[in-house]
């Protein structure tokens, strides 16, 4: 007997055949897809206490957000656009001005923004950038985790050290006084590892950890100088040898031309590797892709998509496997993966000056079964097949910009937002319903949020970054810094 039974939807399956069953259903038993098909097949051999009636609505898998970051929501677009003072804002925020706290009020509002826009599984790099990680101590993983659990989520929270030099200095809050210390290496490693043993596979599977290392490119040689560079050539072959070794994702930030050949020639590319942006690739980059199997997560509405161009169908044609990531939430992106969907279809249509490339079932790929792949769970989640995770979502047709009610695959990709969607189960548990959050009070989230950035903000003295800029109005480039 099932535990819940989904009935008369448009079932887009994302299985093996991209079977589309109109007046469709799903059966789940405990946290499983017992089965998939017409609603009069599934009614006349399962029964369930719990039926949700689907109509006029398409039922999905789970999407899946391949790149984002944590702390970022309760910094998002300070700075005004200033991208200098942004990034000054993430590193003394995330090293030396947050608690606890501010990491799990940011990883439940995060979380909440996934989930209502029906995003069930995310990566989270646990920090700005690929250098500003909060790896210093145990504690703010552990909240950032414990936050996304409460939500109802997945996620993989990416963690790992800092560039070189170390010690980096961090701090940390007693009775709202800093005290700040330096930490080295070795410190940031025994962090990772107790946070992998804590939460790697918690919860039914639905908190994982990845591990990350800086991206190396060639400017890299003369800002470091040669002993830091081989002691950060050393660090990243540790710590994707320990990613293989625990079988786990390895990923990097902010790939662009020539640090994928600079990658192959550290060894630590590979069916686990999951590299961010891949601006600007070579040809010969692209065939490295391919032939290790590497994962591309291509962040099309991100900043390093306008300095570069992720060459993704190229990639594609290649035979590599790429998946769609938010980079949200700032300084100017959210967690909607469909505004990423429509955003990458134009970006790349705009290069090519041709609207044929990357017809829109193929970017749903990118951000659900191909996404799943990159994270090395595509037997587990990506797609609605019997047997499977029930990571399900239904998203409502019934909305003015969605109709008229046809062709809903092209009204699903071209149209929707997350804002659409309506319920979302999780490992087999409803965790929202008539686009409310079953599991945590919204409300309290908000509060908490904002509790937790006004904090921040008088613990950074970054208040001023909130004014609007002088060019914000009646100029046609934002040139100038923030007025203080």
């Amino acid at each position: 007997m099932a535990d819940i039974i989904i009935t008369n939807g448009v079932v887009v399956t994302m299985d093996p055949q991209r079977r589309v069953i109109e007046n469709g259903a799903v059966a789940i038993e405990k946290d499983r897809i017992l089965a998939v098909g017409t609603t009069e097949e599934i009614l006349a051999a399962h029964q369930a206490p719990t039926i949700i009636d689907a109509s006029h609505k398409i039922v999905m898998p789970g999407l899946i957000d391949g790149h984002a970051h944590a702390g970022h929501g309760l910094i998002k677009t300070m700075g005004g656009g200033d991208s200098i003072a942004w990034y000054e804002a993430c590193h003394m925020a995330y090293t030396v001005a947050s608690t606890p706290e501010f990491w799990r009020a940011e990883a439940r509002l995060a979380a909440l923004e996934r989930l209502r826009f029906g995003v069930t599984t995310g990566v989270s790099l646990l920090g700005g950038g690929d250098t500003i990680l909060r790896t210093d101590e145990p504690v703010y993983g552990d909240a950032h985790c414990e936050g996304v659990r409460e939500v109802g989520t997945r996620s993989v929270v990416a963690i790992g050290p800092t560039r070189p030099p170390h010690p980096r200095t961090y701090a940390r809050f007693t009775d709202g006084v800093a005290t700040e210390y330096p930490v080295t290496f070795e410190q940031q490693l025994e962090t990772c590892e107790t946070i992998i043993d804590t939460w790697h596979g918690a919860y039914g599977g639905r908190l994982n950890i990845a591990l990350i290392t800086p991206t190396l490119r060639a400017e890299h040689v003369e800002e470091l100088g040669q002993s830091n560079l081989e002691e950060a050539r050393r660090q990243t072959r540790l710590i994707a040898d320990l990613a293989r070794e625990k079988g786990l994702v390895f990923t990097q930030d902010g790939h662009t031309k020539g640090s994928v050949t600079y990658a192959k020639e550290l060894g630590i590319l590979g069916e686990n590797a999951l590299l961010s942006h891949s601006t600007n690739l070579s040809p010969e980059e692209i065939r490295i892709v391919a032939d290790t199997g590497t994962n591309i997560v291509h962040n099309p509405s991100a900043i390093a998509s306008i300095l570069g161009r992720c060459p993704v169908p190229e990639l594609l044609e290649a035979g590599a496997n790429v998946c769609l990531g938010s980079d949200a939430t700032a300084p100017d992106r959210s967690g909607d993966m469909f505004r990423h969907m429509q955003q990458c279809m134009h970006y790349h249509r705009t290069y090519f000056k041709d609207p044929t490339w990357l017809p829109p079932g193929r970017v749903l790929e990118m951000c659900t079964i191909d996404a799943a792949k990159a994270l090395g769970v595509e037997s587990e989640i990506g797609s609605l097949e019997d047997g499977k995770k029930a990571d399900v979502v239904l998203l409502d047709l019934r909305r003015p910009h969605l109709y008229p009610y046809n062709m809903p695959l092209f009204r699903l990709i071209y149209f929707a937002n997350g804002n659409d969607v309506d319920t979302v189960i999780v490992d087999g548990h409803i965790v929202m319903q008539n686009r409310k959050a079953l599991l945590v009070d919204e409300d309290e989230i908000l509060d908490d949020a904002q509790r937790e950035t006004e904090a921040m903000l008088d613990r950074t003295g970054f208040r001023h970054m909130l004014n609007t800029p002088k060019m914000f109005w009646r100029h046609v480039r934002a040139t100038d810094q923030i007025e203080g």
